[in-house]
């Protein structure tokens, strides 16, 4: 009975805070929609000469209140713990909701609601996999951790259908967009009263000297029972944390300048723009204008409904098929390729098949064929460049240089889709078919760029890593004051949270 509680526990632990990447996810899907309805316009009163700036304003600069969030994790994970920061994530989520959701008619106070739920969603996503990975057990940690990528696909394909709901449903009044806007308020809802029936980290409380409310927190969630496993566990985590302290003791911002974290730090920053230049972040925020673009008509929401089901469809085949089985480099060569051919296919048909955006029937042939393109494009971003770089960036840094490696590619992955988000709607708007174009470009130099720096990470051990990437110890090249012995300790409580750390997921 025990076992299967402390499993039942598990599973609700990991999914009540993954609300938060299904909130996350579902902004990502339902603004696309909203900025097309009438209704909004409207009632905040803006241009069709102003409707570019406004759609890549309003999604972008929710990206960049969550490229601060990002910075705002560090001290609230450590001085407040991660469910206290998961409910203030929540909290500050849902006060930016609710400045969206009041007609005020002023797009300053919608942007405003932006940038305020950007800083809880910063924030919540790099939380969210931390305290998953801390509370789950070790057996299950890889696979309950994967569960931040598919609550990101789900919550996109259910804010996909309810923007096609409120659309054919709704009169086009204030509530059309309110309603839609409005649901984001579930999933924060679901996070803040998840939060509050959980417990705290174990190995964030006896990080604070608080033994005995961490061994409680252990214990509930395995089961409530007193068992050997237990006890091990538990021994486990004060031991890591002893080692932890050790292995840090006496770092210095210099040892980052060494040419094996340079190249990791390269690799960390870099992997993200790459990401990025997919073009399937663009397609995620877009997508109705997108399908609208290449000629689906009437047809445009309904059609990004299925793009949403797409989209979970190939993050579960990931998780079944791919994960762990074929390693690293392969799915991010064959995934650039396969991306960067299809939206070649694109490009080439519309650029001979144009498309007006006067065009409100049904879709032509060549329209249907560039969309199921755009759906295949999305496939193959979900079993290779959507959840594959934040599993590489945690596997590639040692434990001296791990949290700071994360950050960097937090920061940078957020930094990155501001850029796309501001860039897109204007190339939807100005160069059309060359927008497809480029992207093809970009994915085919994602190959190469794959080819080259990229190595495989995948069955390596944490000390093996240092001659994956030509690197020695650091604590030798610098005579700092902790050992090899420290980080090969490490070994496997790393290797247990591959892929878990911080694993912000990719709008796709």
């Amino acid at each position: 009975m025990g076992r299967k509680l402390g499993l039942f526990r598990a599973i609700y632990l990991v999914s009540a805070s993954c609300m938060g990447s299904f909130a996350f996810a579902f902004d990502t899907g339902v603004i696309s929609g909203v900025l097309t309805l009438t209704s909004f316009q409207n009632d905040f009163g803006y241009t069709v000469a102003q409707k570019t700036s406004v759609n890549s304003n309003a999604v972008s600069i929710l990206q960049a209140g969550a490229f601060f969030g990002c910075f705002f994790t560090t001290p609230i994970a450590s001085y407040l713990g991660r469910r206290l920061g998961l409910i203030i994530s929540s909290l500050v989520f849902t006060v930016g909701t609710i400045l969206q959701v009041v007609n005020s008619h002023t797009l300053g106070t919608f942007y405003a609601g932006r940038v305020i739920a950007g800083l809880g969603i910063g924030a919540a996503t790099v939380l969210i996999p931390v305290y998953a990975a801390e509370m789950s057990p070790k057996d299950l940690r890889g696979r309950l951790g994967s569960c931040f990528q598919l609550f990101f696909a789900l919550g996109v394909m259910v804010a996909y259908w309810v923007t096609y709901a409120v659309s054919i449903d709704q009169p086009s009044a204030t509530k059309q967009w309110q309603i839609a806007l409005g649901l984001q308020l579930l999933p924060s809802s679901l996070l803040l009263f998840g939060m509050c029936t959980v417990k705290e980290s174990a190995r964030w409380l006896a990080s604070k000297g608080k033994i005995d409310k961490a061994r409680e927190s252990l214990k509930w969630v395995r089961g409530g029972e007193e068992t050997v496993e237990l006890q091990q566990e538990f021994d486990e985590i004060l031991a890591g944390i002893e080692e932890e302290a050790r292995i840090k003791q006496g770092f210095t911002f210099r040892e980052l300048l060494l040419p094996a974290n340079r190249y990791r730090l390269f690799i960390a920053f870099t992997i993200q723009l790459a990401a990025q230049l997919t073009g399937n972040t663009s397609l995620a925020y877009y997508a109705t204008q997108i399908f609208s673009a290449v000629g689906a008509g009437n047809s445009s929401k309904l059609v990004t409904g299925f793009f949403g089901v797409v989209k979970v469809v190939g993050v579960s085949v990931f998780q079944i098929f791919v994960m762990d089985r074929i390693g690293r480099r392969w799915p991010f060569m064959v995934g650039a390729a396969a991306m960067g051919s299809f939206m070649l296919i694109i490009a080439c048909i519309l650029a001979t098949h144009p498309t007006s955006s006067s065009d409100t029937g049904n879709a032509s042939p060549a329209g249907i064929a560039m969309i199921i393109m755009t759906y295949c494009e999305a496939f193959s971003f979900n079993m290779s460049w959507g959840p594959l770089p934040w599993l590489y960036v945690g596997e590639i840094f040692s434990s001296r240089t791990r949290e700071i490696g994360v950050t960097v590619g937090a920061a940078s992955q957020w930094l990155f889709n501001f850029m796309m988000s501001q860039v897109t709607p204007h190339a939807i708007e100005n160069i059309g078919w060359r927008m497809f174009l480029m992207f093809a470009i970009f994915n085919y130099a994602i190959v190469v760029y794959s080819f080259i720096f990229l190595k495989e990470t995948s069955n390596y051990s944490l000390e093996e890593m240092q001659g994956v990437f030509g690197g020695s110890d650091p604590t030798k090249d610098d005579k700092l004051t902790t050992t090899e012995t420290a980080d090969k300790t490490h070994t496997s409580e790393v290797e247990d949270n591959q892929g878990t750390s911080s694993a912000t997921p990719k709008e796709g």
